[in-house]
């Protein structure tokens, strides 16, 4: 497995990667409805590209292939941060995580904080991640049970 910095090449793969974790994984969790609209057949690629080039995005790619990412805001924010459905607990996460982690330290950051479905819960409390609240929130007209949680950094 191999980190790097995201590529605007790798938008597309990215999109899929998300779509598919959540109608294959996160279904487990949420209903088809929820995950319809939480990962829509439809998504804007400019809108991706956009987002994606905002942050500091870490892309994990095996042989040639992207198996997860996520992303870091400058005041410590983890947006998007998923693992693709076949290299679930292979500590590919872990891997990004890790990362996220050095790049905020260097930024200065203090505190990491995310909000995490039901289903990444387990993962982010075993890297130290606290539960600061339970919170419902609606993505195109469906409500969905997600978590906001936080971790204390020493900044290096």
């Amino acid at each position: 497995m191999r980190l790097r910095k995201y590529e605007i090449a790798d938008t597309e793969e990215m999109m899929k990667l998300f779509y598919d974790t959540v109608h294959e994984v996160n279904i487990h969790d949420y209903t088809a409805e929820q995950v319809d609209a939480w990962a829509p057949a439809k998504m804007d690629i400019e809108v991706w590209i956009k987002s994606l080039e905002s942050k500091f995005t870490y892309v994990a790619e095996e042989d040639g292939k992207i198996i997860g990412f996520g992303e870091l805001e400058t005041n410590g924010h983890i947006d998007r941060f998923y693992c693709h459905k076949d290299f679930q607990r292979k500590g590919v996460g872990k891997k990004i995580l890790e990362q996220i982690e050095l790049k905020a330290k260097s930024l200065g950051v203090e505190k990491l904080f995310t909000e995490v479905s039901i289903t990444a819960k387990p993962f982010f409390e075993r890297q130290g991640f606290i539960v600061i609240k339970k919170q419902e929130v609606e993505r195109r007209g469906q409500k969905f049970i997600n978590f906001v949680m936080e971790k204390h950094i020493k900044a290096g």
